[in-house]
């Protein structure tokens, strides 16, 4: 099952539920406040990766690296 996150209108609580995909736009309880005015989120994806270093480059740039 996915985990979703939603926003209550309510009062302004952002939370995570795991939801079968079916369900994913019903409205879903506040842990907060316990309104079931809530909307579905728009996720972001985030991956981790390792951040790019520039190559070493001692002979034609100050500092030892390129922006090539």
């Amino acid at each position: 099952m996915p985990l979703y996150e939603y926003e209550c209108k309510a009062c302004g609580e952002q939370f995570e539920t795991l939801v079968s995909s079916k369900k994913k736009d019903e409205s879903k309880t506040c842990p907060a406040c316990g309104s079931k005015n809530s909307e579905r989120m728009l996720s972001t994806f985030a991956v981790g990766t390792a951040p790019k270093s520039a190559p070493a480059c001692p002979t034609c740039c100050p500092g030892g690296t390129c922006g090539l």
